[in-house]
């Protein structure tokens, strides 16, 4: 347990690096986090932070299975709800939300900029639906390096990926703020 949160912690400060070499302030902004769920790094710490420093904060929702991700607004006094596979989430009524900077929890990730999730593939569909990618950033740990997660079509590279060893991969094709195109064969 404490060597997960020390993970955390440390992940966090190289995320929070990141964000200001990247993009200086990310003040006005709206940064998507991630509930953590089965020893995935706990950077919940980061979500009142960001709040109090005029970031808007989101959370993503699955609204329905097998279908592309909402992103619903967070804030310190939202009152969350228990979504799928029990993960709390903002409410319905919660704002929708288009993000700048989205996270990615990592199962496994590789060189080249590809993740592994859980295998729903909700995050490549939801990049595939939006015309504006967000700024993509996969957090996770290093040991959860693979040579390849050998890429399927649908598979979409993120922009970064960043461990509690530092930032991993970084400057790969899609920023925020460029028109998605769909990814060609790896």
């Amino acid at each position: 347990v404490e060597a997960r949160r020390a993970a955390g912690a440390a992940l966090a400060d190289h995320l929070r690096d990141h964000l200001a070499a990247r993009f200086g302030s990310l003040r006005g902004r709206v940064f998507s986090a991630y509930w953590p769920i089965t020893g995935e790094p706990d950077l919940r710490p980061l979500m009142p932070e960001m709040d109090v420093a005029g970031v808007r904060v989101a959370l993503p929702v699955v609204e329905v299975r097998h279908a592309p991700l909402s992103f619903r607004r967070w804030t310190p006094e939202t009152r969350l709800v228990r979504g799928d596979w029990d993960i709390p989430v903002p409410p319905p009524e919660a704002e929708f939300m288009i993000p700048d900077v989205a996270l990615a929890p990592l199962v496994g990730w590789d060189r080249r900029g590809y993740r592994l999730g859980y295998g729903g593939g909700y995050f490549d569909c939801t990049l595939a639906g939006l015309t504006t990618r967000p700024y993509m950033i996969g957090v996770g740990l290093l040991a959860t390096e693979v040579a390849t997660i050998c890429p399927q079509r649908h598979d979409v590279r993120l922009d970064a990926i960043v461990t509690e060893e530092g930032v991993q991969v970084t400057n790969l094709p899609g920023h925020a703020g460029e028109t998605l195109q769909k990814p060609g064969p790896p």
